[in-house]
């Protein structure tokens, strides 16, 4: 059964959406943009019999009201920490997607030695391989594009429906698997002026972040959680040079998953392919 929950912190609420046994080892999800906790339903149902599944949305976004929400990913990622104290997880991994995977990098520099394992989904990391290369790519117009101040709040506002169904149709095999019930529930997510200014500013803190990884990155030398990377097969990419991103970052145990028939929404696309992937990566991280 999912439980609905606000989780009161210092600076904001966090909707927590909550599934499973609480003395189970816990599995923390972060989705990315433009969606909410809801792209991990799926996943959730599937795992909670095993695990104790905690999925929220992000500082700022649908349920989750944070004035003056935090958009640099090590800044968010302090918040997701506050959640795993305020509930008490043991044993956590935190799978992120998207926007969400930033953060779960950001999340194992900060805190290093505090998780079981981290799963990175379909995202480049800001600074590190093969991020100036993604940057030039002209079908990744988007990320400048949010990063102009107050445009992009400009011409979406209203227009969020087709804005979002662009991203869907263009970057998943296939855009039926995101049902127009989840579709409506991620538009209403971003409906606020606030909450849609937060999911464009977290494009706007990419430069910042990158700056960021690269200067933590010099502090430390190794990262001992194991991780692993997946990438949907309709994602494209080369999976070697995401790799050797996260090894020259640091990250000593890192294993790769490309989900077949899959695009950049691989929760709502191949769950139950994901699900898979994450039970065995979780039930034995330390493989590399």
């Amino acid at each position: 059964m999912i439980s609905h929950n606000i989780i009161e912190l210092e600076n904001g609420k966090i909707h927590a959406v909550q599934s499973g046994n609480p003395n189970n080892p816990a599995i923390l999800f972060l989705h990315g943009w433009p969606e909410n906790w809801r792209s991990y339903e799926k996943i959730i149902n599937l795992a909670n019999k095993d695990y104790f599944t905690v999925a929220i949305d992000l500082p700022g976004i649908g349920d989750s009201l944070y004035p003056n929400a935090p958009f640099l990913k090590n800044e968010i990622a302090k918040v997701v920490n506050q959640i795993v104290d305020k509930l008490n997880l043991h044993n956590v991994t935190i799978v992120g997607h998207d926007i969400g995977g930033q953060v779960v990098f950001s999340y194992l520099q900060e805190y290093p030695d505090e998780l079981k394992a981290a799963v990175i989904m379909d995202v480049v990391i800001p600074g590190l391989n093969p991020w100036d290369e993604v940057l030039k790519n002209p079908y990744i117009w988007h990320f400048a594009f949010h990063s102009i101040p107050n445009l992009p709040e400009t011409l979406v506002s209203g227009n969020a429906k087709d804005y979002f169904e662009y991203f869907f149709n263009a970057i998943a095999a296939d855009p039926q698997k995101i049902s127009p019930e989840i579709k409506k529930d991620y538009i209403m997510a971003y409906s606020k002026a606030d909450s849609l200014s937060t999911g464009f500013n977290w494009y706007r803190g990419f430069t910042e972040d990158a700056n960021y990884n690269k200067n933590i990155i010099a502090l430390h030398s190794k990262i001992s959680t194991p991780l692993l990377y997946i990438r949907g097969q309709r994602s494209g990419g080369d999976m070697d040079k995401y790799v050797s991103g996260f090894m020259s970052s640091g990250v000593e145990h890192i294993q790769t998953q490309i989900i077949p028939d899959c695009g950049h929404f691989i929760a709502e696309e191949q769950p139950e392919l994901l699900w898979k992937c994450l039970a065995e990566f979780v039930n034995n991280p330390a493989k590399s």
